[in-house]
């Protein structure tokens, strides 16, 4: 009953374990690409990046001449002053207005192209972050890779461990029934079957997990098939990098890293925030220009005709007292077109713009001293960046030739183990060691196995952390 409880169990976290490493196959590389594609993080860097360009060239663009337009209609009721004749007036009348206003900065101390060249240094800092977060995604998915390759690896040792179990349970069982070992043999192996079972579902458990926590980095569906490639990694082509001294594997490290260049772009940037800061405290030559022009509906023109109305007194004469007439003609009243009128009331002014700024509360002197303060930040965090990847090299560098050492300390026990237990099973056949002392060698070699699985394992991600540091693509 037992041993069906056990076998239903495997058979169930089978299923669940085929069913995660089903058809669709990834490599580390495929892994790595998905994940630069699909990572939000580096998607919300590339809108960084986006609005860093998108504000180079707003700057750029300030270079131009301003040019501005403006129209206005006017409806007058009762008496006001006509704005084209300046002449008071009863009646309503409509009112049209038409302007337009260009500026440009003509010498402003360098100051819009110390913005440009500002904000030419936050875009390339900008891209720096992009790449950066990009490599870290990738080694984030190595991480991830490695760890599934490693539970993989384990379940492929534990189902050799369980089949051997087997093996040696109906072996055993055979002696037993010829009365060559006693019961107690057959009760030892099955305990022992059924501990390397356990360590069979502990291993795919595991397995399961790093695949969910791999998902999880490529922003996968959790119900996409998903089954990784174990490569045929030859460890001794990867230790030549310990060769390598750390300094050599920092100083190329510090040309491409992005947390380094990131942080030397924004040290530039804020050199030419100085310089732009200091540009509002000279005077400032600009040129305007504005031009004008406006239509009204009671503007008319007048013309005298020779028809003759009548008379009218104008006065007296000085001794007679005789009333003295003036004749009256008729008057032709026309209303001035609306296109002749923009055009007779055009006008235009030129200006030319001195600004001395005297005072202003020192908003201008704070500005400069915030840039200043600005910079001085941006120096010390590319000092720390620089501090922090050189700290990270040397402690990596350090670690790699660890594993080496750990490695290959790793394969010698196994190959001893592995000894051991071809020893004890031959003494085992013959009857010439208890299933006890054969059970603790088997299970040493078991370890040593799983160690060195390990070792294999640590050593090949701790290369590829040196691979990272030297910007090399990230593939088993």
């Amino acid at each position: 009953m037992y041993r069906f409880i056990t076998f239903t169990l495997l058979a169930f976290i089978y299923s669940g374990y085929f069913a995660l490493a089903q058809t669709d196959v990834w490599s580390l590389q495929r892994c790595v690409e998905y994940a630069v594609e699909h990572n939000i993080n580096i998607q919300q860097d590339v809108l960084n990046k986006r609005l860093a360009n998108y504000t180079l060239l707003q700057s750029q663009l300030a270079q131009l001449p301003s040019l501005s337009t403006s129209g206005s209609y006017t409806k007058s009721f009762g008496r006001s002053v006509n704005p084209t004749t300046n002449a008071f007036v009863d009646a309503g009348y409509d009112y049209v207005s038409l302007a337009g206003n260009s500026n440009v900065l003509l010498f402003g101390w360098f100051q819009q192209r110390s913005t440009i060249a500002k904000n030419k240094f936050s875009l390339q800092a900008s891209q720096a972050d992009l790449e950066q977060h990009k490599d870290d995604v990738s080694l984030n998915v190595a991480t991830g890779y490695l760890r599934a390759l490693l539970a993989q690896e384990q379940i492929h040792a534990s189902e050799k461990q369980v089949d051997l179990s087997k093996a040696q349970l109906s072996q055993t069982k055979s002696f037993a029934e010829a009365g060559r070992l006693p019961e107690l043999n057959v009760a030892q192996l099955e305990s022992q079957l059924a501990t390397d079972s356990s360590n069979l579902i502990n291993a795919i458990a595991t397995y399961n997990s790093a695949i969910l926590d791999l998902k999880t980095l490529l922003n996968l569906e959790f119900s996409a098939p998903f089954t990784i490639i174990a490569p045929d990694v030859q460890v001794s082509d990867q230790v030549q990098v310990s060769n390598m001294q750390p300094e050599e594997i920092y100083q190329q490290a510090k040309l491409h890293f992005g947390s380094v260049k990131g942080s030397q772009m924004r040290v530039e940037s804020a050199k030419k925030g100085v310089m732009a800061s200091k540009g509002v405290l000279y005077p400032q030559l600009s040129l305007s220009a504005q031009a004008g022009t406006n239509w009204a509906s009671n503007y008319y023109s007048y013309a005298a005709t020779n028809t003759l109305l009548g008379y009218q007194p104008i006065g007296f004469t000085q001794n007679t007292n005789e009333t003295v007439l003036e004749p009256v003609y008729k008057v032709d009243q026309s209303k001035i077109p609306f296109g002749t009128q923009l055009n007779n009331n055009l006008r235009e002014i030129v200006t030319l713009n001195l600004n001395i700024p005297i005072f202003n509360g020192w908003q201008s002197q704070y500005t400069v001293r915030q840039a200043k303060i600005n910079l001085m930040t941006q120096e010390l965090n590319l000092y720390q960046a620089e501090l922090t990847l050189k700290q990270n090299v040397y402690k990596a560098h350090n670690d790699a030739i660890n594993s080496i050492q750990k490695y290959y300390a790793s394969l010698r026990a196994e190959e001893a183990a592995k000894r051991a237990l071809d020893f004890a099973q031959k003494r085992y056949d013959l009857g010439l060691t208890s299933t006890v002392d054969f059970l603790v060698t088997q299970n040493q070699h078991y370890t040593a196995e799983y160690n060195l699985l390990s070792a294999k394992y640590d050593l090949i991600f701790k290369l590829k952390v040196i691979d990272y540091y030297l910007g090399k693509e990230l593939k088993l």
